[in-house]
C-alpha cells in the first residue's frame, strides 16, 4: 500500500510538472513564432511602400530580411523588382510562385511548397505582392522545438528523482504511523488471546464440572480474565481517543495541587501493602486547564509504575512544583536504570522494558495512556534513568488563577 501510494504520488508530480512544461514550452513557441512572422511582416510592408527591400545594401535596416515584389497589372503584364539575395533566372518558377499566392484567400500567409511568406496588396489598377524568405523561420523554430524538447525530457529527469526522493520523505510519516498501526493490533490481538483462552478453557470445564469448589474456582478465572479484557478495551479505547483528538468532556480549571494530594492518599494503602512508604511533596494552590479524570489517571500510572518496578522496602517519592510557566509533577523511585536502548521505547504501546516487568500484571500500555494524556493537556512527559533511580516528570501548563497568585 506504502510503495503504491508513493508512486501514485510521484505519477501526480510528473503529471502537474508535465503540464507546466507543456504550458510554458508551447507559450514560448507560439510566441517565438509570432514574432518571427510580425518581424517579416513588418519587412514585407517596408519592402510594398518602397518597391524593395535589400538588407545587404547600405541605407537598409540591419537584421531585416531580403524582399522581393511582384507588381501584377490588369491586362496581365507582371514587373517583378527585388533584393539581390534572390535571383530570377526560372521564369516559369516565378510565375507559377505568383498565381500560387494570387489563388489565395488570405492577403497574407505562407507558400509552403516554396518556403516563402507572401503580403497581398490590391489596387484600383494592380495587385502589389512583396515575398521574402520563410525557411529561416522554419529553421528557428524547428530548432527552438528541438531545445525544448531536449530541456523538457532533462528537467523531466531530474525532477523525477526529486519527486521520488521527496515522495520518500512525504510518506515516511504515513509509512510509520501504518506500521504502528499494524504493530498495535498484532500486539491487541496477542494480549486479548490469553484471557480468550482462559475464559473458554474454564468455560469448558465449568460445565464439565460437578464440583462446587471447582466450579467457583472456574467462575472466578473467568471473571478475573473478564476484567483483564476490559482493562485492556479500555486503554485502546483511550488511545484511541487520544489519537483521533476527541475528548467526552471539554477541559476545564483543575485544583492540580489537591488532585495530587487525593491521588497520593489513595494510593499510600497500596504503596504501604507492596512494602514501599510513599513520600510526597506538594506545592499549594497550582492550577491547571484540562480534565481531572485523565489527570488523576496519569498520577496513578506513574505511582503505580513505580511501586511494581522500586526495589523492596525502597521509598516511592511523588513531587508537586512550580516550574516557571508550568507544573512540574515528578515521580521517582530508586532501583536499576533503565538502559538507553529501552528508554526510548518507554512510551511505546505494548512495550514492557524487560522480562522482569512481564511478570507484572499489565499489558504495557499505561505509559503511552499517560503520554497521550499529557499531549491532550499540551504537556510533555519524559523519564530519566540512572544510577540514582528512575524519575518521571510530567510538565502542564498552568491555569490563569495560578499565574495570577504567583504575580502577587
Amino acid at each position: 500500500m506504502i510503495k503504491r501510494l508513493r508512486w501514485k504520488m510521484v505519477g501526480i508530480n510528473m503529471a502537474i510538472v508535465t503540464a507546466v512544461l507543456l504550458t510554458v514550452f508551447a507559450s514560448v513557441f507560439f510566441i517565438s513564432r509570432a514574432g518571427l512572422a510580425r518581424e517579416s511582416t513588418l519587412a514585407l510592408e517596408e519592402a510594398l511602400q518602397t518597391g524593395t527591400y535589400d538588407p545587404l545594401t547600405p541605407g537598409q535596416a540591419a537584421g531585416s530580411r531580403p524582399c522581393f515584389v511582384a507588381v501584377v497589372y490588369d491586362g496581365g503584364t507582371v514587373r517583378v523588382s527585388g533584393s539581390s539575395y534572390y535571383r530570377f533566372d526560372d521564369e516559369q518558377t516565378l510565375l507559377a510562385i505568383i498565381q500560387d499566392c494570387l489563388d489565395q484567400t488570405d492577403d497574407e500567409g505562407v507558400l509552403r511548397d516554396y518556403q516563402l511568406r507572401y503580403l497581398r496588396v490590391q489596387t484600383p489598377l494592380t495587385t502589389r505582392i512583396a515575398f521574402t524568405d520563410s525557411s529561416g523561420e522554419q529553421s528557428t523554430l524547428r530548432q527552438l522545438l528541438r531545445s525544448s524538447l531536449l530541456l523538457g525530457l532533462g528537467a523531466l529527469a531530474v525532477l523525477f528523482g526529486f519527486s521520488y526522493l521527496l515522495s520518500g520523505l512525504a510518506v515516511r510519516p504515513v509509512e510509520r504511523a501504518w506500521n504502528e498501526q499494524q504493530r498495535f493490533v498484532s500486539d491487541a490481538s496477542h494480549e486479548l488471546k490469553t484471557p480468550l483462552t482462559v475464559i473458554l478453557s474454564s468455560s469448558d470445564l465449568l460445565a464439565q464440572e460437578e464440583s462446587p469448589t471447582k466450579r467457583a474456582q472456574y467462575l472466578d478465572n473467568i471473571r478475573a480474565e473478564s476484567q483483564r479484557m476490559r482493562r485492556l478495551v479500555e486503554g485502546m479505547l483511550t488511545l484511541a481517543r487520544g489519537d483521533s483528538g476527541r475528548a467526552k468532556t471539554p477541559m476545564e480549571p483543575v485544583a492540580l495541587s489537591e488532585l495530587a494530594n487525593e491521588t497520593a492518599m489513595s494510593f499510600e494503602p497500596v504503596a504501604f501493602e507492596a512494602g514501599h512508604p510513599l513520600e510526597y511533596e506538594l506545592a499549594e494552590n497550582l492550577t491547571v486547564r484540562g480534565r481531572a479524570d485523565e489527570l488523576r489517571q496519569v498520577f496513578a500510572i506513574l505511582l503505580d509504575n513505580a511501586v511494581k518496578y522500586a526495589p523492596a522496602g525502597a521509598p516511592v517519592r511523588l513531587t508537586l512544583r512550580e516550574s516557571g510557566r508550568d507544573a512540574a509533577l515528578e515521580v521517582e523511585n530508586p532501583g536499576d536504570p533503565i538502559p538507553p536502548e529501552q528508554l526510548a521505547h518507554l512510551f511505546d504501546r505494548f512495550y514492557r522494558a524487560d522480562a522482569s516487568r512481564s511478570d507484572h500484571e499489565g499489558f504495557g500500555l499505561g505509559l503511552s495512556i499517560a503520554q497521550s494524556i499529557v499531549t491532550a493537556h499540551r504537556g510533555t512527559i519524559r523519564c530519566r534513568s540512572d544510577a540514582q533511580g528512575t524519575c518521571f516528570t510530567v510538565t502542564l501548563p498552568l491555569g490563569q488563577a495560578s499565574r495570577r497568585k504567583a504575580t502577587i
